[in-house]
């Protein structure tokens, strides 16, 4: 099914709206250093700060389409519709709770398992990406000032390209796949861990070319994948495999590039 562009805009509007108010509490809490640290069962952090802000995203989100459901990092499921609204409410907390502005808010909507919205908001940091399917991607420091940003045009590895890696464990524990990033890096000009949002928007706007993730789960990046294609670029899993709820792993970067580093880490 084919979304309505007049839908699409509107809901586009709610998930900024949806990140505005999560912003002001987790810019309360960060900048006050006022808040206790929990560990998860996985053994992740989280705060009152990751709480309140997924629940003022839900209730934004809910007062604009209370027939949706949500997927939340903190709370999980709730509801079913053929509309799921995937919620990371402080993406990088361990970022957050050491105290340094590498962390976002991700917010986006699957349509019958398909990305088709997505903001990322990064409000220490200073910018949020957004973008829509078939709308184009933005990059600007609120939903209202964006500038449409595209993926380099690098097309092979060698002097100029830039590879950014984020959390490689299984990666690592794989001698194969290991070797294989080992011969992209060699092929390389630059090799940098940006990770977390941060790598994605660089690649969205050409500034990198290439990101690579072996462990990581959809809520981490549901927003970036639609902002990622929508400049330009490929989102797979590292296996090339489509980007799902089940997703585990990421490869994203400009299509020939893509291309190449996947025929050499799938192989």
């Amino acid at each position: 099914m084919t979304l309505a562009r007049t839908f699409l805009d509107r809901a586009l509007v709610a998930a900024h709206t949806a990140a505005d108010a999560a912003e002001v509490g987790i810019r309360a809490h960060y900048r006050a250093r006022d808040f206790a640290v929990e560990t998860k069962a996985d053994a992740t952090p989280v705060t009152e700060a990751d709480r309140e802000a997924e629940a003022a995203i839900k209730r934004v989100l809910r007062a604009a389409f209370p027939g949706h459901a949500y997927y939340g990092e903190e709370e999980g499921r709730e509801g079913d519709s053929d509309f799921l609204w995937l919620i990371d409410p402080i993406d990088g907390t361990k970022s957050f709770v050491r105290g340094y502005p590498f962390f976002s808010t991700q917010i986006a909507l699957m349509h019958e398992g398909e990305l088709v919205l997505g903001v990322s908001a990064a409000g220490e940091y200073g910018e949020r990406t957004w973008a829509t399917r078939g709308g184009g991607a933005f990059l600007g420091t609120n939903g209202r000032d964006g500038r449409a940003i595209r993926v380099s045009g690098a097309r092979e590895l060698g002097p100029a390209t830039a590879i950014s890696t984020g959390n490689l464990k299984s990666l690592a524990c794989d001698p194969r796949r290991w070797n294989a990033l080992a011969g992209l890096v060699a092929r390389s000009g630059r090799i940098r861990g940006y990770g977390d949002f941060l790598h994605y928007h660089l690649l969205a706007r050409g500034a990198i070319d290439l990101v690579i993730e072996s462990d990581l789960n959809i809520l981490d990046v549901a927003p970036l994948v639609v902002v990622v294609r929508e400049a330009g670029g490929v989102f797979t899993a590292l296996d090339g495999g489509k980007v799902d709820l089940s997703l585990s792993s990421a490869l994203a970067g400009p299509p020939g590039l893509h291309g190449l580093a996947l025929e050499a880490l799938a192989a």
